[in-house]
């Protein structure tokens, strides 16, 4: 928790100083009122006392409550400025630096976990420091303050207080010890239930048409329950906290009044000033001790929210201290323009020892297409991947314009690349928003819009759509089609104009006459784009520049499709299944 501290501005410092400072004012005003509450019996008992003198130290009693009151009230909003500042820090901290994240540390976390640690987990941080940074101080000072005051007026019943307070400190100890590890195990259910939440309503479809219904309705049960029952241990266990401190508080002032009893009663009958002032002594002595206990009564409060913000800070310290697998070099120039070379390329996920890809070497030329093509899970993907820097070469050297990757700063390799995923992603917003998405050396003009969704073939819905280019998007795309889906994040990547543009998979989404228009159009206006395209069709790739053929990883074939035709068996078996006779002796 004290890590996160550092989040903290200068603002919040400031307004949290001048709380503790308040806070201290108000703890002043307070204990002063059992001295004035002494004086009050004495005046009262005293003969001779006038009318006067009782309403002026009554007086100054309201006027200390007024003071300590209206303090309360600065310092309350003060600390809601602090909470809401600090949570404001913290989740802009973890936002900013997920969004660095590479693929690597998104499998680490999930998804709904960092969700999860982005929403609830920072709420309860903010909720604990809006409620803790009053109690927090003024419950410990406040005790303190308060058994300096008592300690001198009678040692037995300090002894006493000491007794109560020891025991209350051990019961919450113990409690605190055995919910610690279980607010850990509901966070991490948490997730689950997030998880199982998210993959259900993503699957909607799937599940209807599967009749799956009872089937995740158990397995959200499954979940739900253990959360459920995790959550009652933990209440129970603090449901023995409120009911101990009230009890203590309780037993504590009937013993100090019956021993107090007592010692009044040793003293002289006679002696009636000694009497008073040894009756006044044990009135201040049970206000005080009172106090003690109502601090430690604060001090529950927020020791029942304590173990769940701990354990979501150390989750939010998590996020916030990982090292990133992907680090930027320092180079923004290149050597050369639009190229790109595999040399001796291995990689295998941070998860596994198995290599996906092994020993790739290939070299694409200014302005050539280069093509990949084999079964699902031979690698396309992943090797497309190492270009785009998602994830780093394990064995070899991945280059773009004649420069190692892994020397460039993000930015200057993202300007030269133009990615299309293999599943198409869009963003709430508009049309003209989801193709300029992003910084690129590409202008942002409305006829640069239009232009890249021309190339893209998107024009011809986008225009029919009410607004046009300012036609709303909604999360995800759900308002378009797949195939619209996808030209709209091909016309993404082609208003970056970039040196290098990647297609993963990104054809598969269209019917052969809108590919066959949109590649024509890439060859007459992009001649020289070097394009990188994974595909599943030979009549995607058929014509281009260079064809790789991937096995499990390996290269087995490169060539042109005549070429592979004649030397390449995985390749002929893949033509034949797809092409015609007609077609293969074209």
């Amino acid at each position: 928790m004290l890590k996160l501290l550092r989040n903290l501005r200068r603002q919040e410092w400031a307004m949290a100083a001048v709380c503790a400072v308040l806070i201290l004012g108000q703890i002043n005003f307070d204990l002063a009122l059992p001295d004035y509450m002494s004086s009050l019996t004495v005046l009262i008992k005293t003969p001779g006392s006038t009318l006067s003198d009782i309403l002026h130290t009554g007086l100054e009693m309201l006027g200390c409550t007024l003071a300590s009151a209206v303090l309360c009230v600065i310092c309350g909003y003060l600390t809601a400025k602090v909470a809401a500042g600090f949570s404001f820090s913290i989740r802009e901290a973890v936002f900013h630096k997920i969004a660095d994240f590479g693929q690597q540390e998104m499998m680490t976390f999930s998804v709904p976990s960092l969700i999860n640690r982005t929403t609830n987990d920072i709420t309860q941080v903010q909720m604990l420091t809006a409620m803790g940074l009053q109690i927090l101080i003024k419950s410990p000072v406040m005790a303190v303050w308060a058994i300096i005051k008592i300690v001198g007026k009678s040692w037995t019943l300090s002894a006493i207080t000491a007794g109560f307070v020891a025991a209350l400190l051990v019961m919450m100890a113990v409690i605190i010890g055995v919910v610690v590890p279980r607010f850990r195990r509901v966070q991490k259910l948490t997730d689950h239930i997030n998880l199982v939440a998210r993959e259900n309503l993503n699957g909607i479809n799937v599940v209807h048409a599967y009749n799956a219904e009872d089937y995740q309705n158990a397995k959200f049960w499954k979940g739900n329950e253990e959360l459920m029952r995790t959550q009652l241990f933990n209440q129970r266990a603090f449901a023995f906290l409120m009911p101990g401190v009230t009890l203590a508080m309780n037993a504590l002032s009937l013993v100090i009044y019956w021993v107090g009893a007592s010692i009044v009663n040793a003293v002289p009958a006679a002696d009636t000033a000694a009497r008073l002032a040894a009756f006044s002594d044990i009135v201040v002595f049970g206000t005080y001790a009172t106090y003690v206990i109502m601090s430690i009564m604060m001090m529950v409060m927020i020791i029942m929210m304590l173990p769940a913000a701990q354990v979501s800070a150390q989750r939010i310290n998590e996020v916030l201290e990982t090292r990133n697998s992907l680090t930027q070099g320092a180079r923004i120039d290149a050597l050369e323009t639009g190229t790109v070379e595999f040399r001796d390329v291995s990689f295998h996920y941070p998860s596994s020892d198995k290599n996906v890809l092994e020993h790739i070497t290939f070299q694409a030329k200014r302005g050539e297409t280069v093509a990949f093509i084999g079964a699902t899970g031979s690698g396309k993907t992943t090797l497309v991947s190492l270009a785009a820097r998602f994830y780093d070469a394990t064995e070899g050297t991945v280059l773009v314009d004649g420069v190692d990757v892994r020397d460039y700063t993000f930015d200057a390799l993202y300007d030269r690349i133009g990615y299309v995923t293999q599943k198409a992603i869009l963003f709430s917003g508009d049309v003209r928003g989801n193709v300029l998405f992003g910084a690129s050396r590409g202008k942002d003009s409305d006829a640069d819009v239009q232009k890249a969704l021309e190339l893209a073939q998107a024009s011809e819905f986008v225009d029919r759509m009410p607004g046009g280019i300012h036609a709303p998007i909604a999360e995800g795309g759900t308002n378009v089609s797949g195939g619209q889906k996808q030209r709209l994040s091909i016309a993404r990547a082609l208003a970056r104009r970039p040196e290098i543009l990647v297609f993963d998979d990104s054809f598969s989404a269209l019917d052969y006459r809108t590919d066959t228009r949109l590649r024509a159009g890439l060859d007459r206006e992009l001649k020289d784009t070097t394009r990188l395209i994974v595909a599943q069709r030979i009549g995607t790739i058929r014509n281009a520049d260079k064809i790789i053929v991937l096995d499990e990883g390996r290269m087995v074939g490169m060539g042109t499709h005549e070429e592979l035709m004649q030397t390449c068996p995985i390749y002929q078996e893949i033509a034949r299944s797809q092409l015609s006779q007609e077609e293969l002796g074209a």
